[in-house]
């Protein structure tokens, strides 16, 4: 096998005498004042270069290496990534710069030439550090989805694009636009137009052959469905998208949660949707406290994300509760408002059963959120109701949201634009984490044939990984298929490890971030190439 070549970022000089690149003194043109979607240095470095036989090898040479290549088929193109800087903007439409992975193929048929571009966008992460071009470093936080977007995408023939977004990496933003729908289309915009510029000066050169498939997990998810309403505003060309588990519905996602359907990493996401919309709109509160407990609010604005371990941040004592988002005493109504035992009831929440102690988890003693804020919230949802929340109605975004929180979330949910480019939206239905029916099914309906929002017929495929094959000619039964045998054996190694509970927790634990992606990723993929082969 060739020997595999890396490059720590720092040591450009050792990478490239290594690999047999140019010298230290010849690294391209700088550009040290970017403008939106340049690329700051020409040609990026390269961080690694992988034939189809390396990347197999290197795979399985572990588990989960190995259980990654079962899904994704065993490597058809060599990969060779570059880690791309490119200008963009922050939240408040401030100039910044952001880094990123350049993923392209390289060897035989259908590894070279023009090749198809993959958008992609990652999912939440608290890491400061996170890199997805830092595919050799097994240690690293970005390492497992860096290798499976290489394995499923890059691996099989499509050039792949991801940001690490601004405020991540060596980024010079100090916070990150979290869930803010106009600053991450520009930036997933930004870097495609940058990593555009690089191809032509690769070491191995591939051309882009116009056709461009958007996608992305979780926060991802949502980012790529930002990105694809953008781009067809702008009139760009996109060829097809694949939003997976993302929390599009917004608005009625955040209601649910002040709701008390508390979603696991809800004291994670908080601060960093608080922090991304009071840096975009400087609404959301006048002091911390207006939000945080005092126990929580110092300096919380400038916390995350952090390399601090999660570990750390959660820890007794730490900078953040564990699970518990509002606190387990009910709000106190407004007096002669009736709504007291309305709030008892939803502090936590009973029903339904089956997730009652999931919604527990998320209320405690020691809680993040202020009683004020969520009574203030929930006033304002009782007002001026969401069409989905507390139960399903018109489906459709509360009228005329007062409070600020609800305004902000208002602006980057998705419900308001109708696709007119082939759409997969995968998901899996028992998410403990976005909630499949207030976002994937939510959107589903308001895509539906009998919504004036519907887009042309043929153009909207939904699939749920957590379900039984429809057909013999069901085109998603593998995915389905192989995701009930990676839950089930999540199952069975928590009850070998002593579970009592017949593994329930463990696979709660794995849902989201473990056990969807790989197969959502790979159904994105067949998606993708029966677009291709369809010409739609």
């Amino acid at each position: 096998m060739k020997k595999l070549c890396l490059l720590s970022i720092v040591a450009a000089a050792s990478f490239l005498a290594a690999c047999g690149g140019d010298s230290a003194d010849n690294l391209g043109v700088v550009d040290n004042t970017p403008a939106r979607g340049a690329l700051i240095q020409n040609p990026p470095l390269r961080t690694a270069f992988f034939s189809a036989g390396d990347f197999a090898a290197k795979l399985n040479a572990s588990a989960s290496g190995r259980n990654l290549l079962a899904i994704a088929g065993t490597p058809k193109c060599g990969v060779d990534v570059q880690y791309i800087r490119y200008g963009t903007v922050g939240g408040a439409n401030e100039s910044t710069d952001a880094s990123g992975a350049l993923m392209t193929p390289s060897g035989g048929p259908g590894c070279t030439g023009s090749r198809p571009i993959v958008l992609y966008a990652h999912g939440t992460t608290t890491v400061k550090s996170y890199n997805l071009a830092n595919l050799l470093d097994e240690t690293s936080a970005a390492y497992s989805e860096a290798a499976l977007v290489a394995a499923i995408y890059a691996a099989q023939g499509f050039i792949v694009v991801a940001p690490n977004y601004a405020g991540y990496d060596v980024s010079k933003l100090s916070y990150h636009p979290y869930l803010n729908a106009d600053q991450q289309s520009k930036e997933m915009m930004d870097a495609l137009s940058a990593a555009r510029k690089a191809l032509p000066g690769l070491l191995q050169p591939v051309q882009d052959n116009g056709k461009l498939f958007i996608t992305g997990y979780s926060q991802g998810g949502h980012v790529a469905m930002a990105t694809h309403k953008a781009m067809q505003a702008a009139g760009q060309t996109v060829t097809a998208s694949a939003p997976m588990s993302g929390p599009y519905a917004l608005a009625a996602y955040t209601d649910a949660i002040f709701y008390g359907n508390v979603p696991l990493g809800s004291t994670l996401f908080a601060p960093l949707l608080v922090n991304s919309y009071q840096k975009a709109y400087g609404t959301v509160y006048r002091n911390l406290t207006d939000v945080y407990e005092p126990s929580y609010a110092s300096g919380i604005d400038t916390l995350l994300p952090t390399d601090t371990p999660l570990s750390t941040l959660i820890a007794p004592g730490g900078k953040l509760p564990q699970t518990a988002l509002f606190s387990r005493t009910p709000p106190t109504a407004p007096t002669g408002s009736g709504l007291q035992p309305t709030l008892n009831a939803i502090s936590p929440p009973a029903a339904p059963p089956e997730l009652a102690p999931l919604f527990s988890l998320g209320f405690g003693t020691s809680n993040l959120i202020t009683n004020q804020l969520r009574l203030d919230y929930l006033l304002d949802a009782f007002a001026q109701p969401d069409g989905a929340v507390p139960s399903l109605t018109t489906g459709a975004q509360a009228a005329d949201p007062k409070h600020p929180v609800r305004i902000a979330t208002m602006k980057n949910d998705l419900r308001n634009w109708t696709p007119m480019r082939p759409v997969l939206l995968c998901a899996g239905s028992g998410d403990p984490t976005v909630f499949y029916n207030i976002n994937t099914q939510l959107m589903q309906g308001f895509w539906s044939s009998s919504s004036p929002a519907a887009p042309a017929a043929g153009l909207l495929t939904v699939l749920n990984v957590d379900s039984s094959p429809t057909s013999a000619a069901d085109p998603y039964a593998a995915a389905k298929a192989g995701f009930a045998q990676a839950k089930a054996s999540t199952a069975s190694a928590a009850i070998a490890a002593g579970a009592s509970d017949g593994g329930a927790s463990a696979v709660v634990q794995a849902y989201h971030g473990g056990l969807v992606p790989p197969f959502c990723n790979a159904a994105a993929r067949g998606f993708f190439q029966q677009v291709t082969a369809t010409g739609l």
